[in-house]
């Protein structure tokens, strides 16, 4: 049937301006917007009517739009190295594809993807068709993507193949070609996804009125699919998302996709396999995993029978994978379908084993990609481009199990990239959302779904991955290290915009370096600082370079490593201050004036207090939001102790001077003239800051808050002490023992001194063991010893 065109409109605006580049008005080959009479294909006329209608101001305000979400959603840069930025561009003008069109692509996918898991069964089974020459046996064999462990590992009941990723491209002559799988790690799936989302932010009112097909029930027929695959707990089965970590670039999806499809975040070593099962470590203990959506390699999933240097993977995966212990998804070895030489045996492989002839034929090098507009980087007009498209398909839950029949779906849509045929989506400058038109307007789906039986309420975060809490923990310790740091700088910064006025402020200047520990340096005769208005002022500078690994650039980095770790347990406003503050660093330099320095350390730990505190507001107060609460006030009480002991150990006649900075670095310069008036007494500051307990920046008022996080963390309801509440009760009663008599004489006498700085040492010893206590206690799960093989000699 020929499908239905739309007559060209008015030789004006985009249309016209496009018509003139493809040559004569009409295309040379195959268009996706005109065909070869110039007129416009089905689906195209009211987007464009849109389009021209916003104008050119109007589609760069929409475009800096786009780019704003992308930029706070983390999706411009790669997480692998933070230096470089992903240079992606999301495209206002979707690919619209109508439904014959679509239709014809997606039985292509369908077919394929039941081809690939009839291979996958003989190649790690009977291997007929090895004995049939009807494969590339070299080929496949030498391709280190075949792995021989893997023969006869797949439970028969279970499918190899439940989510399949394709490279396709429409060649010149119209025709949809296949360029490549996806099937170890099929990504894509979560940066499609979010391209639609932006799409319908931007242009709500083109999103809305557009008769597309919606994403949100195929992932919801995935996610069912997953949880079907379960072996065991099939209720309430455990699904767990497997990615390599952080470092990679596109760990951003992996988090996304987890946090929209429910599912748990876990690295390699969040899991261990155990008698015959694989558990997740979790806070609780270990808790059973019942599927594995695999986002991994497959030879860097199991260290102990595929790839031994991984640190990716979970050592004795693939056996427990073989008893049934676990479902995965895809099931390890598919990475040998990905070998390029098997694409010119589909067609024969295809009639041999589903008996029909191949529907998707293979792209050649010498295939031409059919053209498709988009927008120049101005937005003023239309270019014709060759794009890729990545297709999904998934395994329908009626039929998880089976390998007949028509059980798979295709998302209506994917990942548009431009680049030529075969090119990685990454290096792709312009990126495109997909739109796969219907008869009618698609209603909404919404991500929570009705229940289908009962569930069981959870508030205590047992089930919170350790190294999830470990990561917050840190998280909570850098912020308040960071701010910590800001404070200090700022106060540095502006004794030295002071210097040449104030003989008093340069000799406080050389304390707050040492504070900071910059510009010092070890010589035979001891610690050197840089002496002179010009070095100081370069050494306070360099603060805002990466070069220190104590400077700011740095530390926020690695306040950025653990956020993005648990970016599925942040908050959308939470992580959009992230990114307000990367956008904060991203400014910082050495060639800022020592005002707009000042000003920078104000702007950072002012974002870093609206992050936590929004954390504070929107988080769960269960474990995870305590770890990360543990490690603020953790570092905050050891930062404000070394302070104090700093401004002891300094000339008498500097300590007034300190005083005040220590005041003003903890934000309690206004509390104690309120107090106090304008007189300054040593022994005052010491109660305000170490024993009132009112005072939410007094280590008094930090032990008792760190205290009562602890009393309420997993395990801690045994009638016996471990060693965090150990060192907590140490440290309590060494401030609450405290001769403060004796210390009232401050200033005095050398025995008050000499005292409070006793005093400093036995909080700081305990404190200081604290953070190690905590992470054996939570973060790791040793496995003792078992023996494997018996010692006893055979009789």
């Amino acid at each position: 049937m020929t499908a239905s065109v739309t007559p060209l409109p008015s030789p004006t605006g985009l249309v016209e301006g496009y018509l003139q580049q493809l040559g004569n008005g009409v295309p040379a080959r195959f268009d996706t917007l005109v065909d070869r009479q110039g007129r416009l294909r089905p689906g195209w006329q009211e987007l464009l009517n849109c389009l021209d209608a916003l104008g050119e101001p109007g589609r760069l305000q929409q475009q800096e739009e786009i780019n704003g979400l992308l930029a706070e959603n983390g999706v411009i840069f790669n997480m692998h190295d933070d230096t470089q930025r992903r240079a992606w561009r999301l495209d206002p003008l979707p690919w619209v594809i109508d439904q014959s069109r679509w239709h014809a692509l997606e039985a292509g996918l369908a077919q394929r993807t039941r081809l690939f898991n009839a291979l996958y069964r003989d190649i790690y089974g009977p291997r007929t068709l090895f004995d049939e020459g009807l494969l590339p046996t070299q080929a496949l064999l030498a391709s280190p993507n075949f792995l021989l462990p893997c023969h006869g590992a797949q439970p028969r009941e279970h499918t190899p193949i439940n989510y399949h990723g394709v490279d396709v491209i429409l060649d010149a002559e119209g025709q949809w070609r296949a360029i490549g799988d996806r099937l170890q790690a099929p990504s894509g799936t979560g940066f499609a996804l979010e391209n639609r989302i932006l799409m319908a932010r931007a242009l709500p009112q083109m999103y809305r009125n557009a008769p597309l097909k919606r994403l949100a029930s195929f992932l919801d027929t995935h996610h069912r699919t997953l949880t079907l695959l379960a072996y065991q707990h099939r209720d309430n089965p455990t699904v767990v998302l497997l990615t390599p970590g952080p470092q990679s670039p596109r760990y951003f999806e992996h988090a996304y996709l987890a946090n929209y499809l429910n599912l748990t975040l876990a690295e390699g070593p969040d899991m261990v396999a155990r008698d015959g099962q694989l558990w997740l470590r979790t806070l609780g203990g270990l808790k059973p995993v019942d599927v594995v959506l695999r986002h991994c390699a497959d030879a860097d999933c199991d260290p102990l029978e595929l790839k031994a240097d991984s640190a990716l993977g979970v050592p004795g995966l693939l056996q427990t994978a073989r008893t049934g212990g676990v479902a995965l998804s895809n099931a390890l070895g598919v990475g040998v379908l990905e070998t390029p030489a098997l694409a010119d045996y589909l067609p024969t492989l295809c009639e041999r084993l589903l008996n029909e002839p191949l529907l998707l034929p293979a792209a050649t090098p010498t295939t031409l990609s059919a053209t498709l507009p988009m927008f120049d980087e101005t937005l003023a007009r239309l270019t014709p481009a060759t794009f890729n498209l990545r297709c999904f398909v998934a395994r329908s839950p009626r039929r998880a199990g089976q390998d007949t029949g028509d059980d798979v779906v295709v998302m209506p849509g994917g990942l548009c990239w431009q680049g030529a045929p075969g090119s990685p989506s990454l290096a792709s400058p312009v990126v495109k959302d997909v739109w796969v038109t219907a008869s009618t307007a698609q209603p909404h789906v919404s991500q929570l779904k009705q229940a289908r039986g009962p569930i069981v309420v959870t508030r205590d975060g047992e089930d919170l991955p350790s190294r999830v809490a470990e990561s917050l923990f840190w998280l909570g310790r850098y912020g308040e290290r960071l701010d910590s740091r800001a404070r200090l700088l700022r106060e540095a910064l502006l004794r030295l915009m002071e210097y040449d006025q104030d003989e008093i402020a340069d000799q406080v200047l050389d304390e707050l370096l040492l504070a900071l520990d910059i510009g010092a340096c070890e010589t035979p005769k001891g610690r050197t600082l840089p002496t002179g208005f010009d070095a100081k002022r370069c050494a306070l500078l360099a603060q805002f370079d990466a070069t220190d690994p104590q400077a700011l650039q740095p530390l926020f980095a690695q306040l950025l490593r653990n956020a993005r770790s648990v970016r599925d347990h942040l908050g959308d406003d939470s992580w959009r201050l992230v990114h307000q503050l990367r956008q904060q660093f991203d400014m910082l330099s050495p060639a800022l004036a020592p005002g707009g320095a000042r000003r920078a350390c104000e702007t950072v730990f002012a974002q870093l207090a609206a992050f936590f505190g929004l954390c504070n507001e929107t988080m769960p107060h269960h474990y995870g939001w305590r770890f990360m609460e543990i490690g603020r006030l953790l570092d905050r009480t050891l930062g404000l102790l070394a302070l104090l002991k700093l401004t002891l150990s300094a000339r008498f006649e500097r300590r007034a001077a300190l005083w005040e900075v220590v005041l003003a670095t903890t934000d309690n310069f206004t509390a104690y003239r309120r107090r106090y008036r304008s007189e300054l007494h040593p022994a005052a500051i010491i109660d305000l800051l170490l024993f009132d307990e009112t005072n939410p920046r007094s280590v008094g008022y930090l032990l008792r808050r760190i205290n009562q996080q602890v009393e309420r963390l997993p395990g801690s309801n045994t009638p016996y002490r471990n060693a965090e509440r150990r060192l907590l009760i140490q440290a309590s009663a060494a401030l609450h023992l405290a001769d403060i008599e004796r210390l009232s004489q401050l200033n005095d006498t050398q025995e008050a001194d000499d005292a409070l700085i006793q005093l400093l040492d036995a909080l700081i010893t305990p404190l200081g063991a604290l953070s190690e206590a905590i992470g054996q206690s939570h973060f790791s799960h040793v496995e003792r010893p078992r023996q494997l093989v018996s010692m006893e000699p055979d009789e």
